[in-house]
């Protein structure tokens, strides 16, 4: 939290807020946040105590406030405070930078109303809580998009994109009117009414490479984002139906859901699975391919003509990438044999 963004009433009252939420603070870790000097927060603490709140501790030691001393007077059971913890873990990995340090701030506050048990509980989970999200959900270099774009849905004001599409390196420059934010498939997607295209797009927060807020009022009202969501995904219509070992279902469970899954049954040793898809087959044939071996295509023909011209590829590569690699040396004989 840079210092010129507190005056020093605001970082008093955000220093008391940040003593509520933990056991001991060492001044240390109340300097590096707020971004002054030690002496500044023992100043800070010294005005908090002339106040009237019990401040306890010494410089070089820590602080804390008075077991009991708490505003506002908000209680949480145990259950919900541990929540917090996979709540800010969430938000840290699955939200952008910018986004992930407001809910942090947000949560010194929520903390510093929590008993004495509830807090310890609070802090030896956050040691113990880790999620890795597998992939960059958003550019580095664009660390606060997600707060231009609630802020443009609230707003109603349009925003400026330099987006790169998934089918071309090239960047277009876009002037959009957020109508919904959504997150699917494991990436955050705007909903947006495009001023380019004259229509409505998806754009994917991960590629977007800048994005900049404007003064100019959207052109319309937008409807949910559910309605505009569904209506840009083509007409599911066509039946792919394949059997699959039992025991790799576990292993597959989870990602099919991405491929139009419908429904499932037992037949004999195997599990049929019914996908309704897009005329275009490309996607399910790469993931099928996964697991080819361990399964069977029931229909129909056309499904089971791309993934045979996706394994002939993939044999003609094999067979131009070969490497010629020396014969193995043979294991030498016992002298014995020669004798």
């Amino acid at each position: 939290m840079p210092a010129e963004n507190l005056n020093r009433f605001d970082r008093i009252v955000a220093i008391f807020i940040h003593l509520q939420s933990g056991r001991i603070v060492k001044a240390q870790s109340l300097a590096d946040r707020f971004q002054v000097s030690l002496r500044t927060i023992y100043r800070d603490i010294r005005s908090l105590e002339i106040s009237g709140v019990p401040v306890t501790g010494e410089p070089g030691i820590g602080y804390s406030i008075m077991d009991g001393y708490r505003l506002p007077p908000v209680m949480f059971t145990m259950e919900e405070a541990g929540s917090f913890v996979t709540a800010e873990k969430l938000m840290q990995k699955f939200s952008d930078k910018k986004l992930g340090e407001y809910f942090t701030s947000a949560m010194f506050k929520v903390k510093s109303v929590l008993r004495g048990n509830a807090k310890d509980r609070v802090s030896l989970l956050e040691s113990q809580v880790w999620i890795n999200p597998g992939m960059e959900l958003f550019n580095e270099n664009v660390p606060d998009a997600l707060e231009i774009l609630l802020e443009s849905l609230a707003e109603k004001k349009q925003v400026a994109l330099q987006y790169q599409s998934f089918e071309t390196d090239e960047t277009t420059t876009r002037i959009i009117e957020p109508a919904g934010l959504f997150n699917e498939n494991n990436f955050w997607y705007i909903m947006g009414y495009c001023l380019l295209r004259n229509d409505y797009r998806q754009f994917r927060t991960d590629r977007i490479l800048s994005i900049t807020r404007t003064a100019n009022s959207f052109t319309k009202d937008h409807s949910d984002a559910d309605l505009f969501k569904k209506a840009t995904y083509p007409v599911q219509n066509k039946k792919v139906v394949i059997r699959v070992d039992k025991n790799i279902i576990r292993y597959i469970k989870a990602s099919r859901k991405y491929y139009g899954f419908l429904s499932e049954k037992t037949v004999n040793d195997k599990v049929e699975m019914t996908f309704m898809i897009s005329e275009d087959c490309d996607a399910i044939a790469r993931w099928y391919m996964m697991f080819a071996d361990c399964a069977q295509i029931i229909g129909p023909e056309s499904f089971r003509i791309k993934v045979k011209e996706l394994l002939t590829m993939a044999i003609n590569n094999l067979n131009v990438n070969k490497i010629n690699l020396p014969a193995p040396r043979r294991k030498p004989r016992p002298v014995e044999d020669f004798q």
